[in-house]
């Protein structure tokens, strides 16, 4: 009998306060793995919302056949036809472009490896993240010095980052086109990108995938380095200075000291900066479509529209689903390749 008053004053007393009281006192009873979940609670309610019932109708999808006539947008149950097709180019015809490398007699090489979505997507993503990275990370290196118009240096790189795709891809567009273009001439008279390096094959480089794609590289190193400089910058300026100060009285030398105490302690912060930019280049489409088109440069995401706009559905969830599985590979590797990095993932 006691025990029963005692649990109704102790349950009058948790509400006396009102509800927020009562809620505020129920938190504070969690142990500290069930707050940290509630507090994860509202980012998983909107990433199952918002990713992963997506992703898994996404596939649903995919396991039924293009409906070619009629009112309905997917045909009969197909299971794993679609991937089998993608992968043994049986369903190239139908794409604007092949998925995997389709190796041809005159050119069994380049001509394979540029004509393919998967290769296109990988060899820019490859490229164009390590370029920014090595860029990237001299650029915060300089910015983290204290040097007199530090600021007005910080606006100028942030500028390309804070450009809008569709306009980047038209000053790029513009600057190449031949005739208009002030770095490609005409074999009359040639400019001197006509004569160096991988444009020297093509005076009309955006119609040619190979000098596209390079192009495409170099228009977003220039626009996404400042993304990655800033990450980078952020890290370096965590680093306790007094380090520094330590390894001066101890006689070492500038490169002792970038590779004993700032290239350990910046090391985690560049692979969450690569993993995001990884992501990103992987999801390439806007800047491709703006400069040359999906049909000079084709990508995964360009064959996920392409389809779409072509009616062909299933198709379209199929190379959907093999880009965000590609994805979670990549993120997967770098979680467990560099899990072990001190202050990492």
């Amino acid at each position: 009998m006691a025990t029963e008053q005692e649990s109704g004053e102790a349950l009058r007393e948790s509400t006396r306060g009102g509800p927020y009281v009562a809620f505020v006192r129920w938190m504070e009873s969690l142990s500290e793995t069930a707050f940290a979940y509630f507090l994860l609670a509202p980012a998983l309610l909107l990433m199952t919302v918002i990713a992963i019932y997506p992703l898994i109708q996404t596939f649903s999808y995919s396991l039924f056949a293009d409906q070619l006539v009629g009112a309905e947008r997917l045909g009969e149950f197909v299971g794993l036809q679609n991937y089998v097709a993608l992968f043994t180019g049986t369903r190239d015809a139908s794409l604007p472009s092949s998925f995997l490398p389709t190796f041809t007699s005159q050119f069994p090489f380049v001509t394979g490896i540029f004509n393919s979505a998967l290769m296109v997507t990988l060899i820019f993503t490859i490229f164009s993240v390590l370029l920014e990275t090595i860029i990237g990370f001299g650029q915060a290196l300089i910015l983290d010095q204290d040097f007199r118009g530090r600021r007005w240096v910080r606006v100028a790189i942030i500028i390309p980052w804070a450009v809008p795709i569709v306009i980047q891809g038209m000053i790029f567009f513009l600057m190449f086109q031949p005739n208009i273009g002030f770095l490609v001439g005409t074999p009359q008279d040639p400019a001197f990108l006509n004569q160096i390096g991988p444009l020297s094959i093509s005076y009309t480089p955006l119609r040619n995938t190979a000098d596209s794609l390079f192009l495409i590289i170099i228009a977003d190193v220039w626009k996404t380095t400042a993304f990655m400089a800033l990450l980078i910058l952020a890290g370096l300026q965590s680093i306790d200075r007094s380090l520094y100060d330590v390894a001066k009285v101890a006689g070492a030398t500038n490169w002792q000291q970038f590779k004993m105490i700032t290239f350990p302690l910046i090391l985690p912060t560049v692979l969450v900066a690569m993993l995001f930019r990884t992501i990103a280049a992987m999801r390439v489409y806007g800047i491709i479509e703006t400069m040359a088109g999906c049909t000079t440069v084709p990508s995964l995401s360009c064959l996920v529209v392409s389809t779409f706009n072509n009616s062909l559905y299933a198709t379209s969830a199929t190379i959907a689903f093999l880009t965000a599985a590609l994805i979670g590979i990549v993120v997967s590797v770098y979680i467990v390749k560099f899990a072990d990095a001190e202050g990492g993932f």
